[in-house]
């Protein structure tokens, strides 16, 4: 294990920024988190993760697209590492407010960037996502795939990051990993997800919405196995790598579903739609980069995971 090192998390109360922080914070680092805590989605999820993964964590509440709070919090902290997952996510919310995205997204990332030049802070890693691979790149996505025909919005945003971290990895030195992840589900999730309204719906008997008629596949990745990708890429000596964490066992939709289903011990009512604009029909991570770079290994199945995940959420809204 590296020595001990003083870390930023951006979006430290998300879903992945909150399980990071608790690891790293396991690991003996000092953590400082910020995090707008916006109203994207129900903010209590976002304060209860702030009390079961944050409280040894130094909190900034401020947004990453504010110069100023940046200034400070660099200024206050000598940052050795950043983990950047402050984001607008998802693909649907992208069709309606695309200004978000530019701003959380690009403008936050080059804030960011800025802050560690003038700070010398030496390494960022940062949150991408296989939604750059868009309908083009041959499967398995490979991270050798040009990944330059994003299909929404909120993919070509993550793409333009991975550039412009490329362009300050080449003047100023800066290590930097690009984590692509795949979808990313579990316990403390969110609840635009898929796995979430999923629950959410059956339990209340009402119907879900299954787009293309269910004929999606998803290279479920399970929340623990990202994080454990995470905290590796954090200690790994890098210059410039793009890496995919994923689990390298697609699952189709239906299948998903059915697994649900047996684990709430009820049957979904399916509202069946056509393809939702933005999306992509299939992801499959290849993750041989991941296991030679980091020893990355996930370990979850499918299974296991939506059972963890249905644990949780019988719990929490129990």
């Amino acid at each position: 294990m590296d020595h001990h090192k003083t870390i930023l998390v951006t979006g430290g109360a998300g879903f992945i920024g909150s399980a990071l922080t608790k690891r790293l914070l396991s690991e003996g680092h000092t953590v400082v988190v910020i995090d707008n805590f916006n109203t994207y989605y129900d903010i209590t999820l976002k304060r209860a993760r702030q009390e079961y993964f944050l409280k040894d964590a130094t909190v900034v509440e401020a947004d990453i697209t504010d110069k100023d709070a940046l200034e400070k919090l660099f200024s206050e902290h000598q940052f050795d590492v950043v983990c950047h997952l402050a984001a607008q996510a998802g693909v649907r919310y992208s069709i309606e407010n695309p200004s978000e995205y530019i701003q959380s997204n690009i403008v936050g990332t080059a804030n960011i960037l800025e802050a560690m030049k003038r700070h010398h802070v030496p390494k960022i890693v940062f949150a991408s996502t296989s939604s750059v691979y868009g309908n083009t790149s041959p499967l398995p996505f490979s991270e050798s795939a040009s990944a330059d025909e994003p299909v929404s919005l909120y993919a070509a945003t993550k793409r333009s990051c991975e550039l412009l971290l490329h362009s300050y990895a080449s003047q100023f030195g800066l290590e930097v990993v690009c984590l692509r992840f795949f979808t990313v589900y579990g316990p403390w999730g969110r609840p635009d997800m898929a796995l979430f309204s999923f629950t959410k719906n059956i339990k209340a008997g009402l119907p879900i919405d299954v787009f293309n008629n269910g004929d999606h596949r998803r290279d479920f990745t399970y929340i623990d196995d990202i994080v454990d990708g995470f905290a590796r890429a954090v200690v790994t000596p890098v210059t410039y790598e793009v890496i995919n964490l994923g689990n390298n066992d697609p699952v189709d939709l239906m299948t998903y579903i059915a697994t649900l289903e047996t684990e709430l011990g009820k049957k979904a009512e399916m509202n069946m739609l056509p393809m939702q604009v933005g999306d992509v029909k299939e992801t499959y991570a290849d993750i041989s980069k991941a296991g030679r770079l980091l020893g990355y290994e996930p370990k979850t199945k499918v299974e296991q995971g939506i059972k963890n995940f249905v644990a949780w959420y019988e719990d929490f809204y129990n």
